[in-house]
């Protein structure tokens, strides 16, 4: 059976979701129709916290309501097969669908390395799944001694989830030198690192796993420098890989890159075929080199660029590029980076001029809750425009850092940043005469 409607979408996260609800605001006569293919969903950036911070694992659900509210019909199937000519997608079991526009919003799947013993009982994935996810919380919190491979955002966050567990020993290993190597400074991720520890989190940076033994399930891990661990289970937070089959299977170009080629407006090399989230191609912002960044913020943003210019170019695109804009909070402790790092910077050719300094993000410091920040920034030492910055203290970095990404998104000087006009208020931020962002600016400016 073959069901004709105007907007097909084929996914179910966030992607998915802000893609629909921006359709229906910009086409509201349009029939828009999501095919998904996992029932119940979950919030990408919450999966850490189903394990200790939350009461249930069901408080993570990635609701249906922006559907329902705006009038989407949702099937629960998985496409098969794109037919370009005729504009059709073909489900598995279901039939198929007519389209005049499709959005694929497919996402990603988890990264498998291909290590010896990976496929035994107590190896965790970190897939989007509730159900999967429910048993993966119940069976964790019955074990003794779990080792997380990988040091960036996903490893970092569950180590420090998982440190919460009573009787859990908690073991975290990188291949690289220090933790969160490529959204960081070493004065920024050594923080991490020496916050995990201080949990009692065994950090292991500089070695890898050559292999998992044991019978059915995972007993032990051999690492490169010969060292072994005694485990009961083992967490992969490696990061993931671009689900592009259904986009190649329908000879839809890629980038050099991994995922699916797009251009600024979110359409793939088939005009009515567009893609948005982390199956879409990303483009570094300054250098357009292929850049690895899959984050729920910028899936969405691209949704929001993709539903707005599905039929015709509504929303002109000014930011023509992808800002790595992270941040993650370890036990307190919230570190933000957005655009380059010093050490990317140096390594793309950019001759920088970087400002720190360190503060308070409320004044007087003495008031309750105040705490230590910590801001540097990049900028270009010719034009004084800024390519990046990093933060790290209390909370309110989680916005400052989005005040950073916005000045990257913009290309401000150091001069504006200096001069730049703020809100001041003794609980809500730093004083305005030290505020950390304008005397970090004032710093670079200084160091021409």
């Amino acid at each position: 059976m073959e069901k004709k409607v105007d907007v097909l979408i084929i996914g179910g996260g966030p992607a998915a979701i802000v893609t629909a609800v921006t359709v229906r605001k910009y086409y509201p006569d349009k029939e828009i129709q999501v095919v998904k293919d996992i029932e119940k969903g979950v919030i990408p950036c919450g999966i850490p916290y189903m394990f200790a911070s939350l009461k249930d694992p069901e408080e993570n659900e990635l609701g249906s309501a922006p559907f329902e509210k705006n009038n989407v019909d949702v099937a629960i199937a998985k496409a098969v097969k794109i037919d370009r000519d005729k504009k059709t997608v073909e489900m598995e079991d279901s039939g198929s669908y007519r389209y005049e526009k499709l959005v694929l919003a497919v996402g990603s799947t988890p990264v498998v390395p291909p290590i010896p013993g990976i496929d035994r009982r107590g190896v965790y994935h970190i897939y989007k799944d509730m159900e999967y996810l429910k048993k993966c919380v119940e069976e964790v919190k019955k074990l003794k001694n779990i080792l997380i491979i990988g040091g960036g955002f996903i490893g970092v966050e569950f180590a420090d989830e998982l440190s919460k567990i009573d009787g859990l020993n908690v073991y975290l290993v990188e291949v690289l030198p220090r933790l969160l190597a490529n959204s960081f400074d070493p004065e920024f991720s050594g923080l991490v690192e020496t916050k995990l520890r201080s949990k009692g989190v065994n950090v292991l940076t500089g070695t890898c796993v050559k292999e998992f033994t044991g019978g059915e399930r995972v007993e032990k891990v051999i690492l490169s420098d010969g060292g072994e661990i005694d485990v009961d289970g083992v967490m992969l937070g490696i990061g993931a890989v671009p689900n592009i089959k259904l986009a190649s299977d329908a000879s839809l170009d890629q980038g050099r890159g991994k995922g699916i080629w797009v251009d600024e407006y979110m359409r793939t090399s088939d005009p009515d075929i567009f893609a948005v989230g982390d199956c879409a191609g990303k483009r570094d912002f300054y250098t357009r080199k292929d850049a690895a960044v899959m984050l729920a913020s910028t899936a969405t943003a691209e949704a929001r660029i993709a539903g707005a210019n599905l039929y015709r170019l509504k929303v002109v695109r000014e930011n023509k590029g992808t800002i790595a804009i992270y941040s993650t909070y370890i036990d307190g402790l919230v570190l933000g980076s957005a655009g380059l790092t010093e050490g990317s910077a140096k390594k793309e050719g950019f001759e920088i001029m970087t400002g720190s300094v360190e503060g308070m993000d409320k004044h007087p410091a003495t008031l309750p809750g105040a705490s230590k920040v910590k801001v540097k920034l990049i900028f270009s030492r010719q034009s004084g425009i800024i390519l990046g910055g990093q933060v790290a203290g209390g909370m309110s970095c989680g916005e400052m850092i989005n005040l950073i990404g916005v000045a990257v998104q913009k290309r401000m000087s150091y001069t504006e940043l200096e001069t730049l006009q703020m809100a001041t208020h003794p609980y809500l931020t730093g004083a305005p005469t030290v505020y950390p962002i304008v005397l970090a600016a004032q710093n670079a400016g200084g160091n021409p």
